[in-house]
C-alpha cells in the first residue's frame, strides 16, 4: 500500500468491523476497529479518502427489510460514533451501498470517510456476485483489503471486487500485510526449533493443520479435547472425555506421518479430570490414558504442563492455536496459563511467538500476557486455513 500515491484518491477498503455489540447498541470490544486504525490513518494522512465496507454478524434480512425494522441490531450505523471518535473526524454513513442515487449524493459531498451498510444484508455478497462486486468497486479508485479475518471467504468484497482494479491499484492494508508476513515467518522463515501448540475439541477440526505442520515444525504439543482421541486410538482409557471414535485411524496415521517427517507429537501425560462439566465439580489428576469411568479430562495436568514448558523453552519459533483445556473455568485453566507463561518467557528472551484463534487470543488476554507475544493474529478461520496450507481467496485476488 505504501507504494501507492493516495493524494486525492478514493480508497475503497474492506475492513473487519465485525465487533460485539450489546442489547443497548454499545460496542463491548473495539479491538477489531483498533487493529484497522493504522491503515485508516495512513490513507487519510496521505490525502486519500476512505470508503469503508465490512460485515457485522449474520443477518437474515435483506437491506430493504432493515429499513422497516428487521435486523437493526446488525446495522453498521451503530459503530459510526465510535469510529468518529477514534478517527477524530465525521463519518458519512450510507444505508444502502447498492443505491446509485445515494452513492452519487454521498460522493458529491466529498466526505473524507464513508462507511457502507453491512455487506451481508446483500445476498450477492456471499455469492461473490460480480455485478455487486463491480458496484462496490465503483466507490473508489484504489482497492485495499485490510480484513484478514475474512480473507478465507470468496465473497464479492474480498475476492470478486479485486478484478475491477488494475494490479497496481489493488493492495493489502497494513494489518493484512502484517498478518501475511507473520504467518510466513512462523511457517517458512522462522528459526528452529519450531514448535506448534494445538488445542481444541476435535481432531477432525485440526486434521489438515497437523498434516501440514508435521512437515514444517520440529514438535507439536497437543492439548484440549482432541488429545483424548489420540489417547483412545492408542488403546488408552479416557473415561467420559471428549472422543471421536471415527477418527482413530486418522489419529494413528498422523502419529506415523509425524514420525516419518521427523516431527515429534507430544500428548499430555496427565490430565485434570472432573466428574461433571462444571467449575464446581470434584476433580483429580489422572494419567491421560487411565481416566476412570464417568470422569472426563478438562485440562492438561501438572506433569504435562511442566513437560510442555520444557519443550517451549527450547524453541525459537512457536505457533499457538487452541487452549489446553476449559480455561474459561478457573478450575481448568492452569494448563493454558502455564503454556501462555512459557510463551511469554521465551518471547521475552528473543523467540518468535504467534498466537491465533479466538480462544487462544482470549486466553493470553485473560492472563494479562498479550503484550509479551510477538504477534497476535486477528484471524480465526483465516489463520487456520493458512496453517492448513490453503490459498486464501482474499489474498489470491490481490496477489495473482
Amino acid at each position: 500500500m505504501k507504494n501507492l500515491a493516495l493524494q486525492g484518491k478514493r480508497v475503497v477498503m474492506r475492513v473487519d468491523f465485525n465487533v460485539p455489540i450489546n442489547a443497548s447498541g454499545e460496542i463491548t470490544n473495539t479491538a477489531r476497529i483498533d487493529a484497522a486504525l493504522p491503515t485508516l490513518q495512513y490513507v487519510l494522512g496521505q490525502g486519500g479518502q476512505l470508503v469503508l465496507m465490512s460485515h457485522l454478524g449474520r443477518p437474515k434480512q435483506a437491506v430493504k427489510a432493515v429499513k422497516y425494522g428487521a435486523d437493526k441490531d446488525k446495522s453498521l450505523q451503530q459503530i459510526v460514533s465510535t469510529l468518529e471518535d477514534k478517527l477524530g473526524r465525521p463519518v458519512a454513513f450510507v444505508e444502502d451501498c447498492g443505491d446509485a442515487s445515494l452513492q452519487a449524493a454521498c460522493l458529491a459531498s466529498n466526505p473524507s470517510v464513508v462507511l457502507l451498510e453491512n455487506l451481508r444484508f446483500y445476498p450477492e455478497e456471499k455469492k461473490n456476485d460480480l455485478a455487486f462486486a463491480e458496484q462496490l468497486a465503483s466507490w473508489g479508485d484504489v482497492y485495499v483489503n485490510d480484513a484478514f479475518g475474512t480473507a478465507h471467504r470468496a465473497h464479492a468484497s474480498t475476492a470478486g471486487i479485486a478484478q475491477f482494479f488494475s494490479p497496481d491499484h489493488r493492495v493489502f492494508g497494513l494489518l493484512m500485510q502484517a498478518e501475511i508476513d507473520n504467518a510466513n515467518n512462523a511457517l517458512s522463515q522462522g528459526d528452529a526449533p519450531k514448535v506448534a501448540i494445538l488445542g481444541g475439541a476435535k481432531v477432525s477440526d485440526k486434521l489438515m493443520i497437523i498434516e501440514n505442520l508435521c512437515r514444517k515444525v520440529d514438535a507439536i504439543l497437543i492439548g484440549g479435547g482432541m488429545s483424548y482421541t489420540f489417547k483412545a486410538a492408542q488403546g488408552g482409557q479416557i473415561g467420559n472425555s471428549l472422543c471421536e471414535e471415527d477418527r482413530f485411524d486418522d489419529a494413528r496415521r498422523l502419529l506415523e506421518l509425524a514420525a516419518a517427517e521427523g516431527c515429534t507429537i507430544h500428548l499430555p501425560a496427565d490430565s485434570v479430570c472432573a466428574d461433571a462439566f462444571s467449575n464446581d465439580a470434584n476433580t483429580q489428576v489422572c494419567a491421560s490414558d487411565d481416566i476412570p469411568e464417568d470422569w472426563m479430562g478438562l485440562d492438561i495436568g501438572p506433569q504435562a504442563a511442566a513437560h510442555y514448558t520444557e519443550v517451549i523453552a527450547q524453541a525459537k519459533t512457536i505457533i499457538w492455536n487452541g487452549p489446553m483445556g476449559v480455561f474459561e473455568m478457573p478450575s481448568f485453566q492452569a494448563g493454558s496459563k502455564a503454556v501462555a507463561e512459557a510463551l511469554a518467557n521465551v518471547s521475552n528472551q528473543g523467540a518468535y511467538t504467534l498466537v491465533g484463534g479466538g480462544d487462544s487470543v482470549a486466553a493470553v488476554h485473560q492472563f494479562g500476557l498479550a503484550s509479551s507475544m510477538s504477534f497476535i493474529s486477528t484471524g480465526g478461520g483465516a489463520l487456520l486455513e493458512l496453517l492448513e496450507g490453503k490459498t486464501l481467496p482474499g489474498i489470491h485476488a490481490i496477489a495473482e
